[in-house]
Parts: C-alpha cells; structure tokens; sequence
C-alpha cells in the first residue's frame, strides 16, 4: 500500500511541475454536431503526450456525420519549432473507435455496431498566446486494425481552443 502511495504521489507530482492544457474542437462543435475534448501534458519543450475524447451528437440518419459515435485517441505530439508563439507539430496516435455502420445493399441495409483500434499519424500547427490561449489546427488519419465491420479509415481533424496552465 506504502509502494501505492508514493507512486501515486510521484506521478501527481510530476504533473504539477510539467505544462498541460486542456482544449474543446470547436470545428467538431460546429459543423459536425459532436463533442471533442483534449488534455496535453508537455514532457519537455520538444513532445508532449495527450488524449482526446469524441462523442459523436448527430443523429445516424444524417449524410454528413462520423462514422464513430465515440472515440478516444491517446497521441504523442514531437514539436519540430521551438518558437514562443507559433509551433509545428507531428502526431502519432492509438484511436478507439466504436458505432454504426450500413452493411448490405441499399434497400435491405442494416445498422452494425462495430469497436475497432485504428493507429494513424497527423501533422499541425498550434499557436500559443502569453496569456495561455492555445490554438492548434490538425489533420491525420488511421487505420483500423482489428478487421471488424467498421471503416477502414478513422479521420484526425480537428480545430482545438483552450488555455495553457
């Protein structure tokens, strides 16, 4: 239990002394009609781990919507500038998709649930203001790996506001 503890207590620690921030995709927000919420924890100036949470909002039937009805997606974020302001940044992430899909012909079509993990990368820009707005704009994909019913290609995309603490 003593080993628990001081574990516990190292990694809250440690996460005190790091940079993190906490953001919301407000293009997802906008025209898609879902929830994406992000946390980043900066390991150094140069990478960063983080995930982010999707709850798909729009209804099945709509065209225009993911395919994912939730998603999770831890990544690793290696920033290439090291500018105050303005930095450019590669992603590698693990998605964890799930929802509904038509499989069969048109008329009979029916609705399969499916949960697949997809492993894809993505590239960015993020603007960082010295009052602690954050500003990052992202796109990437992955592909789902397990084989289900699912898609073959999970999309990264994204337009994130938050602050920096």
């Amino acid at each position: 239990m003593k080993k628990l503890v001081l574990i516990f207590s190292l990694f809250v620690s440690s996460l005190g002394l790091a940079q993190q921030e906490v953001k919301l995709d407000i293009a997802d927000a906008l025209v898609i009609r879902s929830l994406e919420f992000s946390y980043e924890n900066y390991l150094n100036a140069e990478s960063s781990l983080g995930i982010s949470v999707l709850l798909n909002l729009e209804d099945q039937a709509v065209d225009f919507r993911y395919n994912e009805n939730m998603i999770i997606t831890p990544y690793f974020r290696n920033y290439f500038t090291l500018d105050a302001q303005w930095n450019i940044f590669g992603e590698a992430f693990l998605s964890v998709n799930s929802g509904k899909i038509n499989v069969g012909a048109a008329e009979n079509s029916v609705l399969q649930k499916y949960t697949d993990t997809a492993l894809g990368i993505a590239v960015g820009s993020k603007y960082i203001a010295e009052s602690g707005l954050v500003i990052d704009l992202y796109v990437g994909a992955g592909r789902n790996l397990l084989g289900s019913a699912g898609p073959v290609v999970v999309p990264r995309a994204g337009l994130n506001v938050g602050w920096r603490f």
